[in-house]
């Protein structure tokens, strides 16, 4: 299994100073040492960072340009690979050219170390964008069989009911040949078969799932893949999941380093985005649904210990962190995404966790082979 890093750029409040100075400040020191880190990750052999991209959530994710942090990652990095953790691709949010083209233009310039993450967001940025909801899937299929369209052929068109493009030659064109892997990105139930089906890499963002339940995914998404059809030129056959990750020298060091804070913040600040401004988009019977499952998290009523014994958060010192990391490689992931950058973690203790993880941890679970 291959150790991954993902990034939101988060930038919790308080902030500090009035607005605007004081988000401007959080954020600017938030991207600064995200760079630096990813460069340490970089040097110790992580296999991917992934960026995410995500509109008008303050506080858990600064990040809506996926594609500037890459770009400027691709000339400050030599072998991380570049993961877009996703690109928005129904309609609405980007036009498939564009698309098309920073995707090419991130793996010209980083000599083709890009992962081409795909996906359809939440209600609250999809309204936004005024995305249609119940058509999402279906343009985010069709927005992918343009995009790569654009990639294979000198002179492109399309025209289909719901999209229309006249001849054009896109530029530039991808760096790998045919194009870079693709990759869907899975949170609700059917989207591990989908993935699956069409022969894409599942990342699985689904935070708050036993590790059970990912299995039961990970088990669908294998058995979907034996009758893919592939929807594009890259067949890719492999599982990412992420999860919280903060290594330390010792158990007591991360407790120091304000752990529990940092996890704690995390998923009540998840419960009050998701109350105040997914459910009101969503219909009452995803409303009865959901709600129950955010209100507890919203209190503060949050089963961290849980969490922390059931291996969904991976948390402690080297060894521990590999005992946990093994559980993921036993159900079949092939890359474990951490997260390590997120609360109320000091830039020196993440630049610390990830070098323990690069030293100790990242050799011993390469080397691990998974009983499955």
């Amino acid at each position: 299994m291959k150790l991954d890093i993902l990034y939101e750029v988060d930038a919790p409040k308080p902030w500090g100073a009035p607005h605007p100075y004081g988000q401007r400040e959080r954020e600017r020191r938030a991207y600064y040492e995200a760079i630096e880190q990813i460069q340490l990750a970089d040097s110790l052999g992580f296999h991917t960072i992934w960026a995410v991209e995500h509109h008008f959530r303050e506080g858990r994710s600064h990040c809506p340009a996926p594609e500037v942090l890459l770009g400027a990652l691709s000339q400050v990095t030599s072998r991380i690979r570049l993961g877009f953790g996703v690109t928005l691709t129904p309609f609405g949010f980007t036009h498939p050219a564009r698309i098309a083209e920073k995707v090419a233009t991130v793996d010209l310039l980083s000599r083709g170390r890009v992962e081409w993450g795909t996906g359809r967001s939440t209600p609250m940025e999809q309204t936004a964008f005024h995305v249609d909801r119940e058509r999402s899937r279906d343009q985010w299929k069709e927005a992918i069989e343009i995009i790569c369209g654009m990639w294979r052929e000198e002179r492109f068109s399309w025209n289909s009911p719901t999209f229309q493009f006249p001849e054009r030659v896109v530029t530039p064109k991808p760096y790998q040949d045919p194009h870079p892997p693709c990759w869907m990105a899975a949170t609700s139930d059917g989207s591990a078969e989908v993935a699956g089906e069409n022969a894409l890499g599942l990342l699985s963002f689904s935070i708050m799932q036993p590790l059970e339940r990912m299995a039961q995914q990970i088990e669908a998404y294998r058995k979907a893949q034996l009758r893919a059809k592939p929807l594009t030129d890259v067949a890719t056959n492999k599982v990412a999941a992420y999860t919280l990750v903060h290594c330390a020298d010792s158990m007591a060091q991360a407790e120091a380093n304000g752990i529990w804070k940092s996890v704690a913040w995390w998923y009540q600040h998840l419960a009050q985005f998701t109350i105040d401004w997914e459910l009101v988009h969503l219909t009452q019977a995803e409303q009865d649904q959901i709600f129950p499952l955010m209100k507890p998290l919203l209190e503060g009523n949050i089963p961290i210990e849980h969490f922390h014994d059931a291996d969904m958060i991976v948390v402690g010192d080297a060894q521990r962190c590999f005992e946990k990391m093994r559980h993921y490689a036993d159900l079949g992931v092939d890359q474990l995404i951490c997260y390590v950058q997120f609360g109320y973690h000091s830039h020196e203790s993440v630049m610390r966790g990830l070098e323990i993880l690069g030293k100790e941890v990242l050799p011993e679970i390469e080397q691990y082979q998974p009983k499955r």
